[in-house]
């Protein structure tokens, strides 16, 4: 681990063979909008000229607000998660070589990268605490959650403590080495608790609700590690947990089920058949959409039971639910009653990847007030979606219309694909918004 760099306070492109990330900030130059635009306008993302290498070595437009500009700051290789921090830094998380290293950005703009912490075991989540004047780092690791006291005055990282041991991973005997979503997602709530997101290692397998720990919730633990507790269940893979700032509300962006059977006893679009149980790809490709729910004590969000149904007047708000027809159909099992509305649906596999509120930034209006999400891109679709920034105006407690902020890695018509599932990752802090990129141009 590297001992260089100031004080922390709290807070593919695939060219050949060639694959590599580049962190980019999304930063306002003027705005003095009240409301969100109705348009994107085309922006050359700013490069470095230390950075201009493939794919950067020609110019790249992305769609943005008006009044806004992005650059790259650095690149990294196989980056996944970042956490920007109050002093304008950012760590980032790199699973594949378990790392989570240290980006200081220089009066350039360009970001200085070094190691903050090696030899973790598929770091992912990340959360700042500041306890007696110390400050202290808990990471995911797919198996356990770490904690690392961060030494006053320096970027360096103290001795590894597991808090939160013996976590669920491909590693574990019971699962026989595949675990399609080992990676652990965390944070730190107003009430001094830690919140981890133990995910699925299926598609839709009841036998990650009755494991132990179910393999399908998010449990809360005290700081400590003890007291550990499933808070709410029923979600497939929260791949992104925040709490809205002023309140002890916390909200998860969450990736559904693929390849789901058609679960009514009709049919699909007017076929003229009794479509039930088929596997039908219009009905697949916009079903069952993707999730951002406020994460209720003691509540279950239906999966692997019940699926968010986006056809009925709702749309994609307050959604009832589908039964599942491989693991509860026509309801024969577990009542729809049984189950939490999910709060807001989004386009289905667009594999939400990180959630951010923005209230605290100094990101201005009409942005200030609201949550953003980023969009990993599809694998599953017959058309491909995703691959963009999304942003909800937060309106009376809860998100309102889906508003783009930042596309162009996909191009819609074409199905020009800019950018490979783009694992995106973004957090307000100060006037940006940190976006981890991972750029595919030809």
């Amino acid at each position: 681990m590297s001992s260089q760099g100031p004080s922390i306070r709290r807070s593919r492109a695939a060219i050949g063979a060639l694959l590599a990330s580049a962190l980019v900030l999304l930063s306002t130059i003027l705005s003095s909008a009240t409301e969100p635009p109705n348009a994107l306008v085309p922006t050359t993302v700013e490069v470095p000229l230390s950075l201009r290498t493939t794919p950067f070595d020609e110019d790249r437009v992305l769609m943005v607000p008006p009044g806004f500009k992005i650059s790259v700051v650095a690149r990294i290789l196989l980056a996944r998660f970042i956490m920007p921090l109050s002093a304008g830094d950012i760590l980032v998380a790199t699973p594949s070589d378990g790392t989570i290293s240290l980006v200081q950005i220089q009066a350039d703009g360009t970001g200085t990268v070094s190691s903050l912490i090696e030899d973790l075991h598929n770091p992912h989540g990340m959360a700042l605490h500041r306890s007696d004047n110390k400050l202290y780092l808990y990471v995911g690791e797919s198996n356990q959650v770490s904690r690392f006291l961060i030494a006053p005055g320096a970027a360096s990282a103290g001795e590894k403590a597991v808090i939160v041991p013996n976590l669920p991973d491909s590693s574990s005997p019971e699962l026989h080495g595949p675990y399609g979503h080992e990676l652990k997602n965390l944070v730190i709530g107003p009430d001094n608790k830690l919140y981890v997101d133990i995910a699925s290692s299926t598609n839709a397998d009841p036998i990650d609700t009755t494991s132990n720990p179910v393999r399908s919730a998010i449990y809360q633990y005290d700081l400590d590690g003890g007291n550990g507790k499933i808070f709410a269940r029923g979600i497939r893979n929260a791949e992104g947990l925040a709490f809205v700032p002023g309140t002890d509300e916390l909200w998860a962006a969450v990736n559904e089920t693929d390849d789901i059977l058609y679960p009514f006893r009709n049919s699909w679009q007017d076929s003229g058949s009794n479509d039930y149980g088929k596997i039908i790809t219009s009905y697949i490709d916009d079903h069952p959409p993707d999730e951002f729910i406020h994460v209720k004590d003691g509540a279950n969000y239906g999966w692997p039971f019940a699926n968010p149904n986006p056809d009925t007047p709702n749309g994609l708000d307050n959604m009832p639910f589908a039964p599942n027809y491989k693991t509860n159909p026509d309801w024969s099992k577990y009542p729809e009653s049984m189950f939490t509305r999910v709060d807001k649906g989004i386009q289905a596999h667009s594999a939400v990847l990180g959630i951010a509120f923005l209230q605290e930034s100094k990101v201005p209006e009409p942005f200030h007030n609201g949550a953003v999400l980023a969009l990993h891109g599809s694998w599953d679709r017959s058309r491909k979606t995703g691959y963009k920034i999304i942003f909800f105006p937060w309106q009376n407690g809860r998100p309102a219309r889906q508003i783009d902020l930042v596309t162009g890695w996909l191009d819609d018509q074409s199905q020009f694909l800019l950018a490979s599932r783009a694992r995106l990752r973004e957090r307000g802090l100060d006037s940006f918004i940190c976006v981890r990129w991972n750029t595919l141009f030809d």
